[in-house]
C-alpha cells in the first residue's frame, strides 16, 4: 500500500475582492449589511476604522473624536437651580428613569425592569407548573384510598418528594438578550475555546469600558446585540405610526400639559405604560419631543456637533458617506435610537401629501415633509451648549446660520435613513483585517455567522 494522502487543513485567509476563506474551506463574500446586524465586537472595532478613514479622507476641519458612552457633563447654572428644586420637594420620593437622564443609563433601566418582569413571569410560570404537576398525583392518590382522607392527604403532601421524576416540567428559560449562543455552539474552535467564551460575555449599556481594548474586546459578545432603544421612544413611535399618520400638523398642533406631565410621569416611575388608541397622537408626539430636547446630551453628541455640520461644505456626493462614518462613531444606544427616530419620521414624511386610496378615496395628508418635521427635531438632535447668555447675543446671526445647517443635516438623514445605515463590504472588510493578526479564530466565527446569514 503506498503511503496515505495528507490533505492540508485550509487557512483562514483573505482571497481579495471582499471573499474571504474560512478554515473550513469555505468561501465567504462580504455584501452589505445593517449595522445592527454586526456583532457587538464588530462595531466597536467599526468606530475605529470610521474614525481613522475620516482622519485620513475626509476634510471636515475640526478634531473628531469617538464620543464617550453616557459620560457626566457640568450642569448649566439653570440645571443647578432645577436639581436644587427637585431635591427640596418632597413629594417626589421617585428616582427619574426616563427623562434627563444619559441614554444608556434609561436603556439600562427599561433593561433592569424587563428582566424583572421576566423574573416575575417565570415564577408564576413554575409555580402553577409546578402545582398543575402535583394534581395527577394527588387524583391517583385520592382513588386508591378513598376510605381514608386523612391518608389521601398524607399521600399528598409526600408528592413533592416524587415529583422529582421527569414528569416535572423543566423551568422555563429566562428570556436571552438577541444574539446569545450556547456554550456547545463554539467547541469546534480549539484552543481558544475559553478565551473565546470570555468574549461571549455580553455588556449592557451601561458597562463601563476597560481602558486597554485587548480587555474591553474580550468582554465584548461576537453576536449582535439587543437593540439598544428607549421603550419611552418606541412605544411613541409605534403608537404615531398606528395612530397618527394622517394627522394633519402632526408635531405642530399643541398638546394637553395636564396629560403629557401625567405620561412623563409613568414612564419616569418605570410603569409598564401602554399607548392606546384613546391616548391623543398630538399628547404622544409632545412626549416624544420632550424626551429628546431633555437628554443630557443630544442623540447625535456634542462632541460632533461640528463635524456633522461641517459635512455641508464637502461636495455634494461626499456628503452621504461623510454623515455614515460619522453615525458610525456614535455609541450603539445613540446609533440604536436614532435609527428608529429616522425610520418613523421618514414613514411620517411619506405620509405628508394628498393622495388617493385604493378604493378611489382622497386621503389628506399631515403636511410634515422631511423639511418641516427636520426644522422641529433638529435642534434637539444636534446642538453644542450655550456658554453664555452673552456669547449667544452677540453672535446670533451666526447661530442662525447654525440653525439652516442643523436643520439640512437632519433633513438628509431622514431622507436618506435606509442606506447611512448600511455597512459597505470594505469597511466590514477592514474590521476583518484588523482582528486577523491577534484574533484568527474569532474572524473565522464571524465569517461563519456572516455566512449563514447570507443562507
Amino acid at each position: 500500500m503506498g503511503d496515505p494522502v495528507h490533505r492540508e487543513k485550509p487557512q483562514l485567509h483573505y482571497a481579495g475582492d471582499f471573499t474571504w476563506n474560512s478554515m473550513s474551506g469555505r468561501s465567504v463574500r462580504l455584501r452589505s449589511v445593517p449595522i445592527q446586524s454586526l456583532s457587538e465586537l464588530e462595531r466597536a472595532r467599526l468606530q475605529e476604522v470610521a474614525f481613522y478613514q475620516l482622519q485620513q479622507d475626509c476634510d471636515l476641519s475640526c478634531p473628531i473624536t469617538i464620543p464617550k458612552d453616557g459620560q457626566k457633563r457640568k450642569k448649566s447654572l439653570r440645571k443647578k437651580l432645577d436639581s436644587l428644586g427637585k431635591e427640596k420637594n418632597k413629594d417626589r420620593e421617585f428616582i427619574p428613569q426616563a427623562f434627563g437622564m444619559p441614554l444608556s443609563q434609561v436603556i439600562a433601566n427599561d433593561r433592569a425592569y424587563k428582566l424583572k418582569q421576566d423574573s416575575q413571569r417565570d415564577e408564576q410560570k413554575d409555580a402553577s407548573d409546578f402545582v398543575a404537576s402535583l394534581l395527577p398525583f394527588g387524583n391517583k392518590r385520592q382513588n386508591k384510598e378513598l376510605s381514608s382522607s386523612n391518608s389521601s392527604l398524607s399521600s399528598t403532601s409526600e408528592t413533592p418528594n416524587e415529583s422529582t421524576s421527569p414528569n416535572t416540567p423543566e423551568p422555563a428559560p429566562r428570556a436571552r438578550r438577541r444574539g446569545a449562543m450556547s456554550v456547545d455552539s463554539i467547541t469546534d474552535l480549539d484552543d481558544s475555546q475559553s478565551r473565546l467564551l470570555e468574549a461571549l460575555q455580553l455588556s449592557l449599556p451601561a458597562e463601563a469600558h476597560s481602558k486597554k481594548e485587548k480587555a474591553r474586546d474580550k468582554k465584548l459578545s461576537l453576536n449582535p446585540i439587543y437593540r439598544q432603544v428607549p421603550r419611552l421612544v418606541d412605544s411613541c413611535c409605534q403608537h404615531l405610526e398606528k395612530h397618527g399618520l394622517q394627522t394633519v400638523g402632526i408635531f405642530r398642533v399643541g398638546s394637553s400639559k395636564k396629560r403629557v406631565r401625567q405620561l412623563r410621569e409613568e414612564f419616569d416611575r418605570g410603569v409598564d405604560v401602554s399607548l392606546e388608541e384613546e391616548h391623543s397622537v398630538h399628547d404622544v408626539a409632545a412626549l416624544l419631543k420632550e424626551f429628546l430636547r431633555d437628554m443630557p446630551d443630544p442623540l447625535l453628541t456634542r462632541e460632533l456637533y461640528t463635524a456633522f455640520i461641517n459635512t455641508l461644505l464637502l461636495e455634494p456626493e461626499e456628503q452621504l458617506g461623510t454623515l455614515q462614518l460619522l453615525i458610525y462613531l456614535l455609541p450603539p444606544c445613540n446609533c440604536d435610537t436614532l435609527h428608529r427616530l429616522l425610520q418613523f419620521l421618514s414613514m411620517v414624511a411619506r405620509h405628508a401629501n394628498d393622495n388617493v386610496s385604493k378604493d378611489g378615496q382622497e386621503v389628506t395628508g399631515n403636511k410634515m415633509t422631511s423639511l418641516n418635521l427636520a426644522t422641529i427635531f433638529g435642534p434637539n438632535l444636534l446642538h453644542k451648549q450655550k456658554s453664555s447668555d452673552k456669547e449667544f447675543s452677540v453672535q446670533s446671526s451666526a447661530r442662525a446660520e447654525e440653525s439652516t445647517a442643523i436643520i439640512a443635516v437632519v433633513q438628509k438623514m431622514i431622507e436618506n435613513y435606509e442606506a447611512l445605515f448600511m455597512v459597505p463590504p470594505d469597511l466590514q472588510n477592514e474590521v476583518l483585517i484588523s482582528l486577523l493578526e491577534t484574533d484568527p479564530d474569532v474572524v473565522d466565527y464571524l465569517l461563519r455567522r456572516k455566512a449563514s446569514q447570507s443562507s
